[in-house]
């Protein structure tokens, strides 16, 4: 018995010890703790693969904190995909009277949405934020509406949106994680417009009243130090701290990192590109068979031969061989078919998503045959035609 209650004594001196180890642990795969990582000064961190999602590293990935203005990458893509960006309108003289960072909005001026992304995203001006809340929703508490049920849509489980800024000083119900930062920059950085905005160094906009040139500059300065960094979008208060999330493009490869609140956020995410990188690279992906045989119904031939081109995806190296390839094609096709038509997909799945696909193509053509009854039926239409005509 005394044996037993010394076990329980040390034991209940040891596993909070124990816990508090396995949560500093950098969260990676298995190919991934073959490599030395790097401490990071941030409270919390993470690298994805942008293409597959896959993490890389993390620490403190799913903690909630506040994400000051990186929160102006949700109020973009919504701006993207719910308004014209170029129609010029004139800005709620409300919506531009805001603290903080500004893009110089002020009352009466006009301008368009697609001027007010690039003013949020390049000098986080949280007038732009506020004046594209208003633009969007009518209103900035709808436009937070917006936000949110986005999110949800999106599958950030431990996020929630307050304001369209990112300003937190008077609430803690303004909140996100590095995970939910990266998969929202995932997929806002799928979007042709977002990505071209937020690689932007500096832009002319013309608006104002009158409208008069002037040019804005980004305040995201790793896309002129750190090697292929495309992205993404720079944050500070004096709550969140500096937060900062980028993307880096190297040798085919993407990957997004986030760092909240981190006093060393620029050397921080190019010395975990440095470290990532080397974990992943383009892999060539095929369906496992060089051809298909189609059955075809109307044809001088039983079935046509068809094939799938290759694909190339990012994956961390070795893990090529857990990837799950689904072939779609039908049980038959109709005669005509034509050379280089698509009869079918190739579709490629990593960890329950799908990352790739390629089409399944006819290498020959396969005429119709025609038959007696064919000719037949052409008679009785001539005849109809000449009768009714």
């Amino acid at each position: 018995m005394r044996l037993f209650l010394k076990v329980r004594s040390a034991l209940k001196k040891t596993l909070p010890v124990l816990a508090a180890a396995v949560l500093s642990v950098p969260l990676c795969t298995p190919s991934v703790c073959a490599v030395e990582m790097p401490e990071v000064s941030a409270k919390a961190a993470i690298v994805i693969n942008a293409e597959t999602g896959e993490t890389l590293f993390g620490k403190n990935a799913d903690v909630r904190l506040p994400m000051a203005s990186t929160t102006k990458i949700m109020t973009t893509i919504l701006a993207i995909e719910h308004a014209d960006l170029d129609e010029q309108f004139t800005v709620d003289p409300d919506a531009v009277r805001t603290e903080g960072s500004s893009m110089g909005l002020r009352e009466n001026d006009k301008v368009t949405l697609r001027a007010l992304c690039y003013g949020m995203m390049l000098p986080s001006g949280n007038d732009a934020a506020n004046c594209t809340a208003v633009r969007v929703a009518g209103s900035i508490g709808a436009f937070v509406e917006l936000m949110n049920k986005k999110a949800k849509s999106l599958g950030l489980e431990n996020t929630r949106f307050v304001t369209p800024s990112g300003l937190d000083d008077f609430t803690d119900e303004h909140y996100s994680t590095a995970s939910d930062m990266a998969k929202l920059t995932r997929y806002a950085m799928s979007n042709k417009t977002f990505a071209e905005i937020c690689n932007a160094r500096s832009v002319k906009l013309c608006f104002g009243d009158p409208p008069y040139d002037r040019w804005l500059t980004n305040t995201n300065k790793l896309l002129r130090t750190c090697h292929g960094v495309i992205g993404v979008k720079t944050g500070f208060t004096d709550k969140a701290g500096r937060c900062l999330v980028s993307c880096c493009e190297r040798n085919g490869s993407k990957l997004i990192c986030v760092t909240l609140n981190d006093r060393n956020d620029w050397q921080d995410h190019s010395m975990l590109y440095d470290k990532c990188f080397p974990m992943v690279s383009k892999q060539v992906l095929d369906a496992g068979r060089k051809s298909f045989d189609v059955s075809i119904v109307g044809s001088d031939v039983d079935t046509v031969k068809c094939t799938a081109p290759t694909v190339k995806v990012s994956l961390v190296k070795g893990s090529e061989k857990n990837v799950r390839t689904v072939v779609r094609l039908p049980a038959f096709v109709y005669a005509t078919v034509t050379k280089g038509q698509q009869l079918g997909t190739v579709e490629y799945w990593y960890n329950g998503e799908l990352i790739a696909q390629s089409g399944i193509f006819a290498r020959q053509n396969a005429e119709y045959k025609r038959t007696d009854r064919d000719g037949f039926l052409e008679i009785i239409k001539q005849k109809l035609v000449s009768l009714f005509a």
